[in-house]
């Protein structure tokens, strides 16, 4: 055992080895009951003071516990919303996420009338209110013939996406002539009276009118759409919604907010991004006056599971444990998480203060009190331009570049949930880099009976409902042509004169076809090979190529073009296939162009929904909006051009 003789002397000249050791300052319980122990009486002052200075609590900078504050607080309204890049020209009367997402219903498309079902609920509802209406006569057959369901008929070109499902054909038909297109009436009401195409007498006109606008109002309250084409959010060209918003703040300036991105379906302040300041605009309806408020509260510290207790003799729970997190260098999030837990968590305190849901707020500062009866005036931090300055923020707007961040609280009013449907419209956007394009694939396509079918069965129908007439053609020319054949094998002496009469009528025929037999069957294949020019693909397949939209720039975007329709035995000019969704066309006038970066080599599926969520008071709200999600890859269309075909197969 190694005893040092002289410890004071070893201590002074630090020529042994310590080894220091703390030993616990507890009560040690004698008996069995730990009562006693546990009371940790103090006896002697000095003592507590010592441990105090053990535990380094004198080292402290500790100010006082507020005890009063009162907040100054500006709020304003959001009364303003901007479509697109159109002026700002309404207020918000409605969640935000309805009027940004809001789109036309497909109603029509290529002079083919869709959503049957929505059209015979509009005219069942008009009948319902003629029938209710104390009217001189009964002007339901009037109206039903005047607005009536149009009978669909395979030889109008218009009928033929109708006519190419059977299932659809005989919904349609069943419909026609029986009941009431009431979209019709309601197309013909913007700019007419109810009465117009109906022999009504000068009694009955003031109370048709009057049913009209009840049943203009009816339909815009079941499914909410824009009020006009430049009032819709989503922008084509971008796949996305792009919108604004402003509320004017009490010292006349205008808070503008702006999203050029959002499409993710859950609107919140992250999407906004605030836009410079400028003196408010006298645009649309008056804007709701701004006031400033001024709340007094007693300060509450926060409160947590798992918070470390400040009383000496105190125990936290282990609901949360702090110990096992492991936060990588990057992880700052989880980093300040765990510094506000375990460091500086007593030294927070909540301020409760109750905001109006659609408003920006800006505290202008709290005036605090604390238990010595001193007095301070916090003002909130305002972030300066300076390239140098790293600091961040929480739940505040991301400003224009070069500007400081406001120390704003945005509430928009948005919707907590929402019901959301199966989709009527889908589009998948894909690359393909051996045709060098891109393809849009229209996976759902809108049916007129009001639902939905696979885009590859739907067109191959349609193709097979086109071709019908000219197979049959087809079909009669090649047996005219073989029945030829037989009637020149037989020798002219042996023929009988009704084959010789048949056999001349057959020439005449098919000399005076004869440039079509060469269009339409072509001569016989005697080359082991052919030349083809072009190949197809489906017709649900609408190709987007690259073009040059400026020059010096080297800008490229994405046209949409257009395949031809090839039916064989058809001699005209070939059609162009067009896209039978609503996804695949433009809302502005002329070419329809994407930006190439809005197609990652994911590629990117469109769809188009119906949604109903019920709003603050019970009021609810049905619109159709569209979302983007991410694709599945690239994909190949098998597009060829220039080729050598094997005949012998």
């Amino acid at each position: 055992m190694f005893t040092i003789e002289n410890l004071r002397a070893a201590l002074a000249t630090q020529s042994k080895p310590a080894i220091t050791r703390w030993n616990r300052l507890e009560g040690r319980p004698r008996t069995q009951n730990f009562e006693r122990a546990l009371q940790a009486e103090v006896r002697d002052a000095l003592w507590m003071l010592s441990r105090q200075w053990q535990l380094g609590e004198f080292q402290g900078d500790d100010a006082g516990s507020p005890v009063l504050a009162r907040v100054c607080v500006d709020v304003a309204g959001i009364d303003h919303f901007q479509a697109g890049n159109t002026e700002i020209t309404n207020s918000l009367r409605e969640p935000l996420e309805v009027t940004v997402e809001k789109r036309p219903l497909p109603l029509n498309l290529s002079q083919q009338y869709l959503s049957l079902d929505l059209r015979l609920a509009v005219g069942m509802r008009w009948v319902k209110l003629l029938r209710s209406a104390s009217l001189s006569k009964d002007y339901v057959p009037e109206y039903l013939r005047a607005y009536g369901i149009q009978v669909p008929h395979p030889a109008v070109p218009q009928h033929a996406a109708v006519c190419a499902h059977a299932e659809v054909w005989q919904q349609v038909s069943a419909a026609a002539g029986r009941m009431m297109d009431g979209v019709s009436l309601l197309d013909h009401l913007k700019t007419g009276q109810a009465f117009d195409l109906v022999a009504a007498a000068a009694a009955d006109r003031p109370k048709l009118v009057a049913l009209g606008k009840r049943l203009q109002q009816w339909f815009a309250t079941l499914i909410l759409q824009p009020e006009s084409s430049s009032a819709d959010s989503w922008d084509s060209s971008r796949l996305e919604y792009k919108f604004g918003c402003a509320a004017a703040m009490i010292d006349k300036t205008e808070t503008v907010m702006r999203a050029d991105e959002y499409y993710q379906g859950h609107l919140d302040w992250f999407a906004l991004e605030e836009r410079s300041r400028k003196v408010t605009p006298q645009l649309g309806p008056k804007p709701r006056p701004s006031h400033r408020r001024v709340h007094e509260f007693i300060p509450t510290s926060i409160v947590f599971d798992g918070m470390p207790n400040t009383r000496w003799w105190a125990f936290e729970n282990r609901r949360t444990n702090f110990g096992e997190m492991r936060p990588d260098l990057t992880d700052l999030g989880k980093l300040l998480l765990m510094e506000f837990g375990l460091v500086y968590a007593n030294d927070w305190f909540i301020i409760p203060c109750k905001l109006p849901v659609g408003s920006v707020a800006q505290v202008k500062g709290i005036a605090l009190s604390n238990v010595f009866g001193e007095r301070f005036w916090i003002e909130p931090v305002t972030q300066p331009t300076e390239a140098n300055w790293d600091k961040w923020t929480m739940f505040t707007l991301t400003p224009e570049a070069d500007e400081a961040r406001s120390p704003q609280l945005v509430l928009l009013p948005t919707l907590p949930k929402k019901l959301e449907g199966a989709p009527i419209e889908q589009v998948a956007l894909i690359r393909d880099e051996m045709a060098n394009m891109v393809w849009g694939l229209e996976l759902k396509i809108p049916l007129a009976s009001g639902g939905c079918g696979n885009g590859r069965e739907l067109s191959r129908e349609l193709f097979k409902f086109l071709q019908e007439p000219f197979r049959k053609k087809i079909t009669a020319m090649k047996a005219m042509r073989d029945r030829r054949a037989v009637l020149e094998a037989i020798p002219a002496a042996q023929r009988t004169l009704d084959e010789q009469e048949e056999l001349d009528q057959l020439v005449i025929d098919l000399d005076r076809l004869a440039i079509e037999l060469v269009q339409v069957l072509g001569p016989d294949p005697k080359a082991p090979i052919r030349y083809e020019v072009m190949n197809t693909v489906p017709e649900h397949w609408i190709p987007f190529i690259p073009v040059t939209v400026n020059p010096q720039s080297g800008q490229i975007r994405l046209q949409r073009a257009a395949l031809p329709r090839i039916l064989e035995g058809d001699t005209r000019m070939p059609e162009k296939v067009r896209p039978r969704t609503t996804l695949l066309q433009s809302n502005f006038p002329g070419p329809y162009y994407i930006h190439e970066e809005e197609v990652p080599r994911a590629g990117v599926v469109v769809s188009q929904t119906y949604q109903r969520a019920r709003w603050v008071g019970g009021k609810v709200f049905t619109w159709l909006g569209a979302r983007k999600q991410t694709g599945r890859g690239e994909g190949a269309s098998g597009l060829r051009f220039d080729s050598l075909i094997n005949t012998q197969k």
